[in-house]
């Protein structure tokens, strides 16, 4: 791995309930380099809260504690809102998981993609333009021109992903945080999107934080994975080497993974133990 671009050291984050405050994340530990890391857990997990957490995207009443939490030369924990607005977008953006609620659907998606240029960038609208048609292009849609010009309601599913991940790159984002970027889309277009930000990963040495629910989708795209469980992280492991995964929460989740070569009458249920959550 090359020099790690964000460290990430004992994050905890806890969120407000009528009982307290719940632990969400505890002791989440990793670092990211010019790499594809996924993070995979059942829903609940805190995959999702922890790529919120480095956006610094929570509520007011979280409270959000590390040892470290450093991107770069930028201490995201101490950073004020003026400092993350440089941060957001145009260093670290974040690919949601529909864009049928990402999207806004009274405007063209060729000015959406423009304006995230625009923000970060003092340019023409011209030249924002240029750019946004490039941007179009590099993500594999045909046709730019008439492209730019539609409405959200008038792209399928996978141009729509597509079209979101143009705009999330269009500042020319050093990390990607890419949420569930793929669950709405059948496999053919899952195919396609995970190609495009596969060569985008590898042209712009971006570092890329894949959360998935899909342990084989993250096998076969991540060269890293954590798996989370109750908020912490149980296990860190290459990729391709997660058959040889030493925890029994990691082992579960792949025993209970359906398979053509191997028909089982019943796939066998994750039996949870207590001991796996450290106090």
């Amino acid at each position: 791995m090359t020099t790690p671009k964000l460290q990430v050291e004992d994050l905890h984050v806890q969120f407000a309930s009528e009982d307290g405050m719940v632990d969400a994340v505890r002791g989440v530990s990793f670092t990211l380099g010019q790499e594809k890391l996924g993070i995979v857990g059942e829903s609940g997990s805190g995959k999702s809260t922890v790529g919120r957490t480095l956006l610094k995207l929570h509520p007011r009443t979280a409270r959000v504690n590390a040892t470290r939490l450093q991107f770069d030369d930028i201490d995201l924990l101490s950073a004020d809102e003026k400092a993350m607005q440089q941060v957001r977008g145009r260093r670290i953006s974040m690919i949601l998981q529909d864009p049928k609620y990402s999207l806004n659907p009274v405007m063209r998606v060729g000015d959406q993609i423009a304006e995230a240029f625009l923000v970060h960038y003092s340019v023409s609208r011209t030249e924002a333009r240029k750019r946004t048609l490039d941007m179009i292009d590099a993500v594999r849609i045909r046709d730019p021109e008439r492209v730019y010009n539609m409405y959200p309601h008038e792209v399928s599913g996978g141009m729509g992903q597509r079209i979101m991940i143009a705009m999330m790159m269009i500042p020319e984002p050093e990390i990607i945080i890419a949420d569930e970027p793929t669950s709405a889309l059948d496999v053919s277009i899952r195919l396609q999107v995970l190609s495009v930000l596969d060569d985008l990963v590898r042209q712009r040495g971006l570092g890329l934080i894949f959360i998935s629910h899909d342990l084989n989708l993250v096998r076969n795209f991540c060269s890293r994975v954590l798996v989370m469980y109750a908020g912490q992280v149980v296990e860190n492991i290459a990729a391709a080497d997660l058959d040889n995964a030493q925890h029994p929460y990691t082992q579960g989740l792949l025993a209970s993974l359906p398979s053509l070569d191997n028909r089982r009458h019943r796939l066998p249920v994750l039996q949870r133990d207590p001991s796996w959550i450290s106090v």
